[in-house]
C-alpha cells in the first residue's frame, strides 16, 4: 500500500510539472503574478467542494448533486440580497442552514433507507437544478452590489502584503511544532520516524515555497481571501478526519461495512453527518463561486461535482471507500485547475474542454482500479 500511495504521489507531481511546463510555454502568461492570483482563487474554490466530498466517498458513497447544490444555495443567497434587499450577513447564514438541512436528509434517507447514494445524489442533481432556475427565474442575479459586502468580498478582497508574510512564518512555527509532536509520539511508540536531516530538508523546502507563494502573489494584490478560507477548511477538515472518532469512523466504514456495524460503529449517524458537512461544504463553495463570477446565474455549479470527484481520485481516494489523505486531495485539486486555467488562457473551446475533462475523470478512475488490485 505505501510503494502504491508513493507511486501515485509521484505521478501527481510529474503530471503537474509536466502541465505548468507545457501551458506556460503556450501561454507566456500562466505563470504571470496576476493569473496564479486567479488561479489561486479558482483552485481554492474546487478544492473546497473536493474537501467535503473526499468526506463522503471515503465513506463509499458519492454525491451527484454537489454541481447543483452550489449553484441553488448561491442562487438563494443572491436572491435574498438583491431581490428582497437582506443583508449579506443575514443572506449567506440562511441558505448555509438551508444546505445543511437539505443535505443532512439526503444522508438521512441514504443512511436510513439504504438507497444507493448514486441514485439519491443523481435525483437530487436534477431537482437542485430545476429548483435553482426557479429561484433566480433563469436570469442573472448579481452579487456585487451595496450591501453585500460580505459576499462578494469572498473572492475579492486580499491580505495586505505584510500580513502575508506574518501568516508564513506562524504557519511555519505551527508545522514545526506539530511535526516535533508527532515526532516524539511515533517514537514513543516505537514507530518509524525520518531522519533529522530529511525532516529537516522537507520543513526547509516547505518554507521556501510558501515563501515563494506569496511573494508572487504580492506582485500582483496579496494573498486572496479565499485561499486563506480554503486553508481553514482544509485544517479543519484534516483535524476531523486524522484526530477524532468520527474521522477514523468513516475510514472505517469505507474500509469494511459490515465489520463496522459488528465493531459498534453508528453507521447511519456518520453517514447522515458527513452527508451535512457536504451540505456546509456546498454552501461555502456557491457563495464563493457567484461571489467569483459576480453574479448566480443558469450555468453556475455546472459539472463542478466531477471536478470535485476527480480530485480526490487523482489524489489518491479510492471510489470504495476507506483510502485517501488531504494532500492527496489538494494536490488532484491543484492539477484539474490547472487544466482549465491553462485551456481557458488558451482560448480552447468549450467542446474541448469538456473531452479533456472527462479524459481525466476517467483516466482517474481508471488509475484508481489499477492500483487497487
Amino acid at each position: 500500500m505505501l510503494v502504491k500511495n508513493s507511486i501515485r504521489d509521484f505521478a501527481i507531481l510529474i503530471a503537474l510539472f509536466l502541465t505548468w511546463i507545457f501551458f506556460s510555454i503556450m501561454s507566456p502568461n500562466f505563470l504571470s503574478a496576476r493569473n496564479i492570483s486567479m488561479l489561486t482563487i479558482e483552485y481554492s474554490i474546487t478544492s473546497i467542494l473536493a474537501l467535503g466530498m473526499f468526506m463522503i466517498i471515503l465513506t463509499g458513497n458519492i454525491d451527484l448533486s454537489a454541481g447543483s447544490g452550489v449553484g441553488l444555495l448561491s442562487g438563494i443567497a443572491s436572491v435574498l440580497v438583491f431581490n428582497h434587499h437582506w443583508h449579506s450577513f443575514l443572506a449567506l447564514p440562511a441558505a448555509f442552514v438551508i444546505g445543511v438541512i437539505i443535505w443532512f436528509l439526503m444522508g438521512k434517507i441514504i443512511a436510513d433507507e439504504k438507497v444507493p447514494s448514486f441514485i439519491i445524489t443523481l435525483g437530487g442533481l436534477l431537482v437542485f437544478k430545476g429548483f435553482f432556475w426557479l429561484v433566480i427565474q433563469n436570469s442573472t442575479i448579481p452579487v456585487v452590489i451595496s450591501g453585500s459586502n460580505l459576499y462578494s468580498l469572498l473572492t475579492t478582497y486580499y491580505l495586505p502584503s505584510v500580513i502575508g508574510y506574518i501568516l508564513v512564518f506562524v504557519s511555519a512555527g505551527i508545522m514545526i511544532f506539530v511535526n516535533i509532536r508527532t515526532r516524539f509520539a511515533r517514537k514513543k511508540y516505537g514507530l518509524f520516524i525520518d531522519s533529522v536531516e530529511k525532516n529537516f530538508f522537507k520543513n526547509f523546502i516547505q518554507f521556501q515555497v510558501m515563501v515563494l507563494f506569496v511573494v508572487i502573489l504580492n506582485q500582483f494584490r496579496g494573498v486572496p481571501l479565499a485561499f486563506c478560507i480554503l486553508v481553514g477548511t482544509a485544517v479543519v477538515t484534516y483535524i476531523i478526519t486524522q484526530h477524532t472518532r468520527f474521522g477514523r469512523y468513516l475510514y472505517a466504514i469505507g474500509g469494511n461495512e459490515e465489520a463496522a456495524i459488528i465493531s459498534g460503529i453508528p453507521v447511519k449517524k456518520v453517514v447522515t453527518f458527513s452527508f451535512a458537512i457536504m451540505g456546509m461544504v456546498v454552501a461555502i463553495t456557491g457563495f464563493m463561486q457567484a461571489s467569483y463570477a459576480g453574479a448566480s446565474t443558469t450555468t453556475t455549479g455546472n459539472l463542478m461535482e466531477l471536478d470535485a470527484i476527480a480530485a480526490c481520485v487523482i489524489g489518491g481516494t479510492s471510489l470504495k471507500g476507506g483510502r485517501g489523505t488531504i494532500p492527496g486531495v489538494l494536490f488532484g485539486a491543484l492539477l484539474m485547475t490547472s487544466l482549465l486555467n491553462g485551456m481557458t488562457l488558451m482560448a480552447v473551446s468549450p467542446e474541448i474542454k469538456f473531452i479533456a475533462r472527462g479524459f481525466v475523470l476517467a483516466l482517474s478512475v481508471w488509475l484508481d482500479v489499477r492500483l487497487s488490485r
